[in-house]
C-alpha cells in the first residue's frame, strides 16, 4: 500500500508491548479482537493494562493467560454463556492483579472527554455509592498514580460553579496507548465502517495513541465514499489496518456471523482454574495460527454461525434452548 497502513497480525501484536494499555472495539461478546488477543498470547505478552467501557471473552481470555496487571472498568463476563469472568476472579482473589472498579456510564465518559482532548468528564454519575470510597482507590493504593499514564487522583468532587446544580464528579480522561479495534470493513487508508451498533468505538479509537484495526474485509475507499455517511471512522484516526475473516471468533460480528455460544460455555465451564485454562489454551491458542485455529474450528460448525445477509443474524442457529 502506498500509505503503508497494513500490516499483518502477528505484526499488530508486536506493536503492542509488555506494560501497553490498551482498548477495544466492540461489547461484552460483539467484535472483539479475538484473533490479536490469541496472537498477544502466542507470544506471551506481560504486565498490559486494559482499560475499558466492559469487559469480555478477549479480557477473560488475556486474565486467564496471565498478560493483564492491570483492569479498570466495570464489567466482565460472557453474558449469558458465562455470566461472570471466572479467570479475573480467580486472579484478583491470589492478589496477582488490580481492579479499578468505576460505573458503565464513568468509563464511556472517560472515553468521550479522551476523545475531545479534555482532562476529566464531570458527572453525577454514581454519587453516593462505594465506587467513590476512597479505600477502593486500588490504584492509589498501589502507589501508582503517578499523572502520566495513570491520572493523579480517581475522581475529584466538586459543586457546580454556572447552574448551582450540587455535586458533581471530575472522572479523568481514559487515555490509553493502543486501541485495537474488529470491524466488518475497513478502507485502503483506514476509513471504518460498522453495521450495526458501533457502541464506544469512536471514542475508543480517538481516546488512544495508536489505533489498528482488524477488519472482515479491506475494500476500495472509494466504495466507502459513496454512501460515508455510514462510515464510523476518519480514516486520519487510523494508524495501522490489517483483514482477518472470522477474527472475532467466538465472539460474534453482527450481519456476517453469529456469536459462538457453544465455544464461550466450553470456556466458562473448563477455565475455572487456572490448570483448567492452560489445557484450553493449549487446545486452541498454542500451536495455531489464525487459518489453523479455523481449520480446526471446521466449516460445518463456520456455516452454522454464518449470518443471512438479509436478516443479519444465522438461521441455523439454535435459540433459546
Amino acid at each position: 500500500m502506498v500509505n503503508g497502513k497494513r500490516i499483518t497480525l502477528q505484526q499488530a501484536a508486536e506493536i503492542i508491548k509488555d506494560g501497553s494499555s490498551l482498548t477495544f472495539s466492540g461489547f461484552t461478546i460483539w467484535r472483539r479482537p479475538m484473533a490479536i488477543i490469541f496472537e498477544l498470547i502466542r507470544q506471551r505478552r506481560k504486565n498490559l493494562h486494559l482499560v475499558e467501557v466492559n469487559g469480555g471473552s478477549h479480557t477473560e481470555f488475556l486474565v486467564g493467560a496471565g498478560c493483564v496487571d492491570i483492569w479498570e472498568s466495570c464489567w466482565v463476563g460472557h453474558e449469558l454463556y458465562g455470566k461472570y469472568g471466572a479467570n479475573l476472579s480467580r486472579r484478583v482473589g491470589k492478589g496477582e492483579i488490580i481492579v479499578e472498579d468505576y460505573s458503565h456510564a464513568e468509563m464511556l465518559f472517560r472515553f468521550a472527554a479522551a476523545a475531545a482532548g479534555a482532562p476529566y468528564a464531570v458527572t453525577q454519575t454514581s454519587l453516593g455509592t462505594d465506587i467513590h470510597n476512597p479505600d477502593y482507590d486500588m490504584l492509589g493504593r498501589a502507589g501508582l498514580r503517578d499523572g502520566k499514564r495513570i491520572p493523579r487522583h480517581k475522581y475529584i468532587f466538586t459543586e457546580d460553579p454556572f447552574y448551582g446544580a450540587g455535586d458533581q464528579v471530575l472522572v479523568p480522561a481514559a487515555r490509553v496507548d493502543i486501541a485495537v479495534m474488529c470491524v466488518q470493513q475497513v478502507g485502503e487508508e483506514g476509513t471504518v465502517r460498522v453495521d450495526g451498533q458501533y457502541y464506544s468505538d469512536p471514542e475508543v479509537a480517538r481516546a488512544a495513541d495508536i489505533t489498528i484495526v482488524m477488519a472482515e474485509e479491506i475494500v476500495p475507499e472509494e466504495y466507502l465514499r459513496r454512501n460515508a455517511d455510514r462510515n464510523t471512522i476518519t480514516s486520519f484516526e487510523v494508524d495501522h489496518i490489517l483483514e482477518c475473516p472470522y477474527g472475532a471468533h467466538p465472539t460474534g460480528m453482527f450481519g456476517r456471523y453469529d456469536v459462538d455460544g457453544a465455544f464461550l460455555k466450553d470456556f466458562y465451564g473448563r477455565t475455572r482454574t487456572q490448570e483448567g485454562f492452560d489445557e484450553f489454551a493449549r487446545e486452541w491458542i498454542h500451536g495455531h495460527d489464525h487459518m489453523s485455529y479455523l481449520e480446526k474450528l471446521g466449516w460445518p460448525r463456520m456455516l452454522n454461525l454464518k449470518a443471512n445477509s438479509a436478516l443479519n443474524y444465522s438461521t441455523s442457529v439454535k435459540r433459546g434452548q
